[in-house]
């Protein structure tokens, strides 16, 4: 059996979950059967010339690339697509070759209604048509959480029996507690006092605005790290540095690494946080929370799509409450009292550091037993066999 695995991210370009989802899971699928990789770095886009809105080249380029990938799939078994940049050729594909289709839900378009600002109005009714079309043709659909499972059949109304949970993973291997206080002070963080950690993209669906702007809020004892970076949009980009540079007038040890780290200095990070932070206003899984977690970190996260299948309340951490403000407003309908919320629970752990050992040592052992990328690669190619 050939798989085709076509996706956005791999290494090494990744910057989201979904990129750090496909690099792992294909290394276990290669011990199972045949996998055979199409990313974006395979094919230099070309170039669309101008046009009125130069936010058009955001989706031009990826459906070029897509149709480059179509050639390089002759004798695939089955077609499995990642992120609604790949699902234009994986239609295509399973139509030409013949065979089943295979999509895994790592979000959903209508439910990230601020891509419309990177994408533009245009763009963004574009990617929210691809994938709409790509699950209703699907012939399998693998979704990360029993939440995405409910959202994905309401959305787009695709039959129950198609779709099968198989959860995102981890290498406890990789990530596992590891310290060196030399890399803390790379980055300028003190190694002696508690920090809590957020690491994300700067995108509205992560939550880092509401997070900053719950940091006078949070115990002044202890340091806020924030790994952001790749941000959606420089408008974006400049709304997260001008609060951050509110903040830091009034406040000492709020430290800001704008690049995207690698994840053998990453690991230490997670390893000494005291807290990590996931103030997500949008989740379908949070596979970073996994990795804060096998690294013996606590995780304070928002009760958001599949984060409350990862963290259990009061033993790895603690969830918070979000209401959003619609069903396609994912803002907070009370921003100051999630903010307040949010910084309660951090305190919680920064104020108490054997609390915070103690939660810390559970979810390392949460993360070692059930989420174990082996497991995941089997169930996926069970999941594979059964469509064939």
């Amino acid at each position: 059996m050939k798989a085709a695995i076509l996706t956005n991210e791999y290494p090494p370009n990744i910057y989201g979950g979904a990129g750090i989802h496909v690099d792992f899971l294909t290394r276990e699928l290669r011990k199972l059967c045949e996998v055979s990789v199409h990313c974006f770095a395979d094919s230099p886009a070309r170039a669309f010339g101008e046009f009125e809105d130069p936010k058009f080249k955001k989706i031009l380029e990826p459906l070029d690339t897509n149709l480059q990938w179509i050639a390089a799939m002759r004798g695939i078994n089955i077609v499995h697509c990642h992120t609604w940049y790949s699902h234009f050729a994986g239609v295509l594909a399973s139509r030409l070759y013949q065979v089943p289709l295979v999509l895994t839900t790592h979000s959903l378009e209508p439910h990230r209604p601020w891509k419309s600002e990177q994408l533009g109005d245009g763009g963004y009714a574009m990617s929210c048509w691809i994938e709409r079309t790509a699950y209703q043709n699907a012939n399998g659909i693998i979704a990360v959480s029993n939440k995405m499972k409910q959202d994905v059949i309401e959305l787009y109304g695709v039959d129950e029996s198609k779709v099968k949970v198989i959860y995102n993973g981890i290498d406890p291997d990789f990530y596992q507690p590891i310290f060196d206080e030399n890399i803390l002070q790379k980055y300028g963080i003190n190694p002696n006092k508690p920090f809590m950690l957020f690491v994300g993209r700067i995108t509205r669906q992560k939550g880092i605005s509401q997070l900053i702007q719950a940091i006078p809020q949070i115990s002044p004892e202890a340091q806020v790290v924030l790994c952001a970076g790749a941000p959606d949009t420089p408008e974006l980009a400049e709304e997260c540095k001008s609060l951050i540079a509110k903040v830091q007038e009034k406040r000492n040890g709020v430290i800001w690494i704008q690049e995207m780290l690698p994840h053998t200095e990453l690991r230490v990070l997670y390893s000494h946080a005291t807290v990590f932070a996931t103030p997500s206003l949008y989740e379908p899984f949070g596979i970073i929370n996994l990795e804060a977690m096998a690294c013996g970190t606590p995780v304070v996260g928002s009760s958001v799509g599949g984060i409350p299948e990862i963290i259990i309340e009061g033993e790895t951490g603690f969830l918070v409450p979000l209401e959003h403000k619609s069903a396609t407003d994912f803002s907070p309908k009370f921003p100051e009292v999630f903010q307040a919320n949010f910084a309660e629970k951090l305190n919680l752990l920064l104020t108490n550091p054997a609390l915070s050992k103690k939660m810390g040592e559970t979810s390392r052992k949460r993360a070692e037993t059930v989420f174990s990328w082996k497991s995941i690669a089997e169930q996926t190619v069970d999941f594979y066999k059964k469509l064939l």
